[in-house]
Formats: C-alpha cells, sequence, structure tokens
C-alpha cells in the first residue's frame, strides 16, 4: 500500500470513527452535565437527542448533496461543521446553547459515514475491495465501543467539555489531509448544478417524518410513551410524513431519496438485517455501562476499559473476514454465525449477577467483537455490491440510516422493556417481605444490628433497615430487568435466522464489483 492510500485510509476511518463516537461518548457523562449546568437528568438526555435526529435526518440525504456539491467539497464542509459545532459544544454555558449546537454537530456528522466510506472504496482497486470493508468495518464498531470508554476516562478526570474539544485538532487535521490527498472524481469537476432537480418537497417529508420518528423512540420511554400529549402528535405526524413521503419519493422522477432500489432484492434483505445489528450494536452498548455501573458499582472509566478487549479481538478478526469474502466465503455463512454469537453473547450476559468479575464481561464482549466482526461487513458487500454505479451512494446512504434507526429503535424499546420488567420484578419480591415471617425478621434484624453497631441510633436503626432493605430489593429488581432484556435481545437474533437465508450467497462478478467501485 503506497504512501497516499495510507494517509486516505486514515484520513477516512478517522472522520468515521469520529463521528460515531460522539453518537455515545456524552453517555456516561450525562450526570456531570447535568450538575454543572444545573438541569435534570431527563433535560440534558436532549443533548443525546438532538444529535440521533440530525444524524438520521442528514444521512439519506448524503447521496443528493454529494451530487449536488461534490463528493469532496461535501465531505470537507461536513468536517469543518462538525468541528466548529464541537468548539461550540465544549464552550457551551446553558443547556440550549448546547443542544443547538450538538444537533449542528450531528447536521455535520451526518455525512461523515456515507462518504468516508465512498472515499475508502474508491482509494482501492477491485481485488482489495474486501480488504477496504474491513478496514472501513474497523470504524464502524470502534467508534461505539470506544465512544463510552473515552468518555468515561474524560469524565473521570477532565472536564465533561473535553468530550467535545477532543474533536477539534482531529478534525482540523482531517481537514488539512481530506483537502491534500482526496482526489475530486471526473464528474465533480464541472458540475452543472442549474440541472440538478432539488426534491425540495421530498426533503420537507423527510425531515417531517425522521425528526418527530427518532424524538418518539429517544423521548417516549422518558414521558411515559402515549401518555404524553406530545409524544402522541408527534407519532400521528411522523405516521402521516412518512405515508406521503413514501408516495413523494415513488411518484417524483428526482426524488431526494431513491426508494426503489430497495426493489433490489440483497439490499432490502440485508437493510433490515442491520436493522437487527443496529438494535444489537447500540442496544448492547446502552445495556453493558448501565449494567456494569449501576448493579456491579464499576467506575465510569474502568467500565469503558473493559471494551477494549473485545475491540482488540474485532481488529484482529475484520482482515479474517475480508480475506475469507476474497476467497469466495458464502457472506450468508459468515453472517449467519456472527447472528449465533451475537445470541451467545447475550445468554452470557443473562448469567451475570452484582458479583460478577471483571473477565466474565470481558469474556462475553469478546464473543460479541466477533459477531460484529462477522456480520458487518459481509452485510455491507451483499447489500451493495449487486446494485447499479447510480444506484451505490444511495444504497450505502439507506444502510446507514437504517442502522442508526435500528440503534435508536434498540435503546427505546430495550429501555421500556428494563422499566416494565424492574417495576413487575420489585412487585414480585415484595409479595415475598412479609414482616412476622422469620427469613424477613431476621434480614431486618440482622441490618437494625449492623447499623447499630455502626453508631446509628437504636431508635432511627429500624427505619434505617428498612430503608436499606428496600434498595436491596430495587437494585436486585433493575439487575434482573436487565437479565431479561439480554434474553430479549438473544431472542431477536434467533428470529431473525430465517431471513439471513434470503440473502444471495453467490460470489459478485467482477463486472458488479467494478461497477460498485465506481458508484463511490
Amino acid at each position: 500500500m503506497d504512501f497516499k492510500k495510507i494517509i486516505v485510509v486514515i484520513t477516512v476511518i478517522s472522520a468515521a470513527i469520529m463521528e460515531l463516537i460522539d453518537t455515545s461518548i456524552v453517555n456516561v457523562g450525562l450526570n456531570e452535565m447535568s450538575g454543572n449546568l444545573g438541569v435534570n437528568i431527563e433535560d440534558v438526555a436532549w443533548v443525546i437527542t438532538s444529535y440521533a435526529i440530525a444524524n438520521v435526518i442528514i444521512i439519506p440525504m448524503t447521496g443528493f448533496f454529494q451530487r449536488y456539491f461534490g463528493r469532496k467539497n461535501y465531505f470537507m464542509a461536513s468536517i469543518a461543521v462538525f468541528t466548529v459545532a464541537s468548539f461550540f459544544c465544549g464552550n457551551a454555558n446553558d443547556l440550549w446553547t448546547l443542544v443547538a449546537f450538538r444537533f449542528l454537530q450531528g447536521i455535520g456528522g451526518g455525512a461523515l459515514l456515507s462518504v468516508s466510506q465512498g472515499i475508502l472504496f474508491d482509494t482501492f482497486p477491485i481485488n482489495q475491495r474486501p480488504m477496504a470493508s474491513a478496514m472501513f468495518g474497523v470504524g464502524i464498531v470502534l467508534g461505539p465501543t470506544f465512544g463510552p470508554t473515552l468518555g468515561g476516562i474524560i469524565v473521570d478526570n477532565y472536564h465533561w467539555s473535553w468530550m467535545f474539544l477532543i474533536n477539534i485538532p482531529i478534525g482540523i487535521i482531517a481537514l488539512l489531509l481530506t483537502n491534500a490527498f482526496v482526489e475530486k472524481k471526473p464528474e465533480e469537476l464541472n458540475i452543472e448544478r442549474s440541472k440538478i432537480k432539488i426534491d425540495s418537497i421530498g426533503i420537507g417529508l423527510l425531515i417531517g417524518w425522521v425528526a418527530p420518528l427518532q424524538f418518539v423512540l429517544e423521548r417516549g420511554a422518558t414521558d411515559d410513551w402515549f401518555e404524553s400529549h406530545t409524544i402522541t402528535a408527534f407519532t400521528f405526524m411522523a405516521v402521516i410524513c412518512f405515508g406521503l413521503f413514501i408516495w413523494r419519493e415513488l411518484a417524483t422522477r428526482n426524488p431526494v431519496v431513491d426508494l426503489r432500489v430497495l426493489k433490489n432484492r440483497n439490499l432490502a434483505i440485508g437493510t433490515f438485517l442491520i436493522v437487527v445489528i443496529g438494535f444489537g450494536l447500540f442496544g448492547s452498548v446502552f445495556m453493558y455501562p448501565l449494567f456494569a455501573q449501576r448493579i456491579t458499582g464499576y467506575t465510569a472509566t474502568l467500565t469503558g476499559m473493559l471494551l477494549i478487549p473485545g475491540a482488540g479481538f474485532t481488529l484482529f478478526i475484520f482482515p479474517m473476514v475480508g480475506k475469507l469474502l476474497s476467497k469466495g466465503v458464502s457472506s450468508r455463512f459468515l453472517v449467519f454465525l456472527g447472528y449465533v454469537g451475537f445470541f451467545i453473547f447475550s445468554m452470557m450476559m443473562t448469567n451475570l449477577n452484582a458479583n460478577a468479575y471483571a473477565w466474565l464481561f470481558v469474556s462475553a464482549l469478546m464473543v460479541r467483537g466477533v459477531a460484529l466482526a462477522l456480520t458487518n461487513i459481509p452485510l455491507i458487500n451483499s447489500s451493495v455490491s449487486t446494485l447499479s454505479p447510480q444506484q451505490m451512494p444511495m444504497g450505502i446512504a439507506i444502510t446507514n440510516m437504517f442502522r442508526q434507526l435500528g440503534g435508536a429503535l434498540g435503546i427505546a424499546v430495550l429501555n421500556t422493556y428494563i422499566n416494565n420488567r424492574t417495576a413487575q420484578h420489585h412487585t414480585d419480591l415484595v409479595s415475598n417481605i412479609v414482616a412476622g415471617q422469620a427469613v424477613t425478621d431476621e434480614r431486618v434484624s440482622a441490618i437494625t444490628n449492623g447499623l447499630i453497631g455502626r453508631g446509628i441510633n437504636p431508635w432511627e436503626a429500624p427505619k434505617l433497615a428498612l430503608a436499606n432493605l428496600e434498595a436491596i430489593v430495587s437494585k436486585q429488581s433493575l439487575m434482573l430487568a436487565y437479565l431479561d432484556s439480554f434474553q430479549m435481545v438473544a431472542l431477536f437474533f434467533v428470529l431473525s435466522l430465517p431471513v439471513i437465508l434470503m440473502l444471495e450467497s453467490r460470489k459478485a462478478s467482477k463486472a458488479s464489483m467494478k461497477a460498485a467501485a465506481e458508484a463511490h
């Protein structure tokens, strides 16, 4: 690999990782941000929601913006917007200023994933395409994985603002390297924008259903779903605009999102399976830190550090998967193994408890790392490899959008399920604690005596003992709810296994691979 290719690879993968890290880096810093900005935890969650909404809005439009502005110009503009927004996020003094610039950061970041993938693929000849997919797959996995790790280190040792400010030097370097080393494609040199139709109605309808849907998925559990008039209204708006969007994009000659590409069998099936991966990837990134911190009592830094061995294992497996694909191994077979791996990971997590050793988490997360390596590369290749050159950018944008939506769906569903199961387990456990029973009285007496032994007033000790018992029950209820949720994820992957068998397993021809390369 020559020097120029190395620089391009480093540049585009760094940009993709930077964007993906910012989808999860703030998760471990919400408590500190809440206290520093003087708002409650529900309000500060808008820092996550605003970024996700902007991300999902912009991703499906990246194909159009690449045609209109040129791929290199659009990529550089996106890096610049992301970097400038990161600066203002890090210097925000109130919540809503932070939320506004976080939204702008999401607008810039939404393009980095799809455009990075296209530039990377364009850098390599056809016979090196699977290895390029492997390298890009590393970025897809490492971003969400290292987000909580980096966030935990920053929160425990520095001010939360550095979660945003750390992007500035990376963004500046990426911008300079892109300008110097990424070449424009021939069609970018003489773009006739006057001849490019802008589907303004389609853009409006896209925003009209994606933004409310993302809002509902992000905030539904917090606002008690349809008990909230806002959630109900946004759901209605999303449904209406989605129907109109489908009609508009199929009826117009120049749609902002060409839904006709979903007529391609592999893209349609692959998109569904990518939703499942988004569910599993972002859902596990959401549940694991909460379990580790709230149940086992790990620090934010330790919680993040335990992810590193699994990520390293993923890095080791990715090139192997790329070579297997190059040698003609069925992508359907590899995806099947990856889904089985996700099932095993989820079931390993259901066997943990409040006293689980760190190596148990590490071993489960390593299985998850292998599963990610086995699924991401083959799914990306299978989904878009049979598209025409004109359809390729749109196919990539659609798969990336649905990965994000799958993640939002996973977090929303799992968050609601955890809340419901926690309440149910709490009711079941409390029903077995009856005053006057020997077991209950012995436990309360032991806690009371322990409190008295630590200097608590004997008159206050019985009340505090009951409060401690309630805390124990609440923690146990929450732990059981997390275990139930990992079982739910396992079931989700098992039920998706038959869909994998519908993927075409034939190896793409050289002609189709060449077309795929030229499309980026």
